[in-house]
């Protein structure tokens, strides 16, 4: 789904993702709450684009919703991949704002100018991932705002009984140990999955079951003892309830996967007033709150629009 990481929270994925991709990837469509979402203000409109799961759902309706707070007129549009918006001129251009990972974006960009082998300018920290990357978002057009402490990585879990019974609390406590590892489809060769698991990490690999990411087959083979690792993000909020824990990345194999947002840079520079309302919502957010975010419209099955107003309300940004 995306370069450098897959989707964020499991069950918001595996629910959401499928209606996604069933829909399209026309930039045209409805926002991801089904309806095309505006508001009404004078200071001129504003459209917001992303990629079309529950965490950006609820991201992209803090935005509409702050800005139209604001006095702009602002539309959600989302998308299924990165590629689609970020072709053709559309963003920036005719699409002004996304919520956007550091990592995502960087790796985007660092490949699509310099090729598929380019060496990664991604590194665990978000400002040095920045800073690598600043002279292609200048030449794109893009300027990155503040990197929010929310981070939404790949991680990989198991079932809180092998954790317990083995003592298993962070991926290094794997170290030599033959496990069989369900992870989505490009995992095996990936340095932040497969290839970081074998040779970051010294884990002994014997299978990667390529069921999806954070998928209910991958959940259901983590459950079954087929596999004893699976794969999913570090905002997943259902892992609890399903009787499974994260492992601690302690090698650091994850770039920087901060939530920012994503402005043009000409649009910015005639609003400059969005700047420090967005960095007041990054401050806002932290991987634990987000977390429990994507638990309610994964879990609870809330729209995004009223888990983005509750949170806005509660943080008094709106």
């Amino acid at each position: 789904m995306k370069l450098g990481r897959w989707a964020a929270s499991a069950l918001a994925i595996s629910t959401v993702m499928l209606g996604a991709s069933c829909a399209g990837d026309d930039l045209a469509k409805d926002g991801g709450d089904g309806a095309e979402s505006t508001g009404g203000g004078d200071k001129g409109s504003v459209k917001i684009s992303g990629q079309d799961f529950g965490e950006v759902q609820i991201v992209a309706a803090m935005y509409e919703q702050l800005l139209d707070a604001e006095g702009y007129d602002a539309t959600v549009q989302l998308v299924g991949t990165r590629d689609v918006y970020m072709k053709d001129g559309q963003f920036p251009g005719s699409i002004q704002l996304v919520p956007e990972y550091v990592g995502g974006i960087v790796d985007f960009l660092n490949t699509t100018v310099n090729g598929a082998d380019a060496e990664p300018l991604t590194t665990p920290d978000a400002e040095e991932s920045i800073e690598a990357a600043s002279s292609l978002l200048e030449d794109k057009g893009i300027t990155l705002l503040e990197p929010s402490a929310a981070i939404d990585t790949n991680a990989f879990f198991v079932t809180q009984e092998f954790s317990q019974d083995e003592g298993v609390t962070k991926l290094s406590d794997l170290e030599g140990q033959q496990v069989v590892v369900a992870a989505a489809e490009d995992c095996a060769d990936r340095t932040d999955c497969g290839a970081g698991l074998t040779k970051d990490y010294g884990i002994d690999v014997t299978e990667f079951l390529p069921l999806g990411f954070a998928s209910p087959a991958v959940f259901k083979s983590v459950k079954d003892g087929e596999a004893q690792l699976g794969l999913t993000s570090t905002t997943d909020g259902t892992l609890e309830s399903q009787g499974m824990v994260l492992l601690e990345d302690d090698k650091q194999i994850q770039p920087a996967q901060n939530l920012i947002p994503a402005a043009s840079t000409e649009w910015l520079a005639d609003n400059p007033n969005v700047e420090t309302i967005l960095n007041d919502l990054m401050a806002a957010l932290t991987t634990e709150n987000l977390t429990e975010l994507n638990g309610k419209i994964s879990v609870d099955r809330q729209k995004p629009e009223d888990i983005a107003t509750e949170f806005l309300e509660a943080e008094g940004l709106l």
